[in-house]
């Protein structure tokens, strides 16, 4: 366990959407989180939930057109705080990969803090599903965002599930797991960057 919480605090304002976000890694217990999309913050409070973090965001985005550019921008947000929380990433395991079951359905998450940005999403949802008022394929586009601006490689598949409720909530308890597991302290590289090139730039 790291003795100072590490944290990300960022804010952003385009003409599309304000966000105001603080994430911690090392707690969980702390979670208030408001983007005007009700099953999308419950899927954040999931995430952050079984990841470990302390979460305060804040959204107001242009829901009026749809939630596509609140969903994404909070995942460019979230990017950018993961990636503070990690610092120069000295000392972590760096990957990890999590098998989880949400009632019928199983996700699957592996990731790998390395600062390249790629995204794999194999989830089986037929276009314009959705789950309460947010489109389901729009939590793609948030963890392309995030894998973007987090700088991990990061693949996502639902191996099986009826539930789309079900799968998305599995999705999204797995990957706060598996980023908890990889952003925590190794204790058989002694504090190093886990890298043969000593560093992720």
């Amino acid at each position: 366990m790291k003795d100072v919480k590490r944290t990300g605090t960022v804010r952003r304002a385009t003409k599309e959407t304000k966000i105001d976000l603080s994430l911690a890694f090392d707690g969980g217990q702390s979670r208030s989180i408001h983007t005007g999309i009700g099953f999308f913050d419950h899927l954040l409070d999931l995430m952050a939930a079984h990841g470990f973090m302390d979460i305060e965001l804040r959204c107001d985005g242009d829901s009026h057109i749809d939630a596509h550019h609140s969903v994404e921008d909070v995942g460019i947000a979230m990017g950018q705080a993961i990636a503070a929380c990690l610092g120069d990433k000295a000392g972590i395991r760096r990957y990890a990969s999590v098998y989880l079951p949400m009632d019928e359905a199983l996700a699957f998450v592996a990731l790998d803090c390395s600062g390249r940005a790629y995204l794999l999403y194999d989830v089986p949802i037929a276009p314009g599903a959705f789950v309460g008022e947010m489109d389901a394929q729009l939590f793609e586009e948030f963890f392309r965002a995030l894998a973007q601006h987090a700088g991990l490689t990061l693949h996502i598949r639902v191996l099986y599930g009826r539930n789309l409720h079900h799968m998305l909530e599995a999705i999204a308890k797995t990957f706060g797991r598996c980023l908890a597991d990889a952003a925590s302290d190794d204790p058989r590289n002694g504090g190093a960057i886990p890298s043969t090139k000593g560093a992720f730039d």
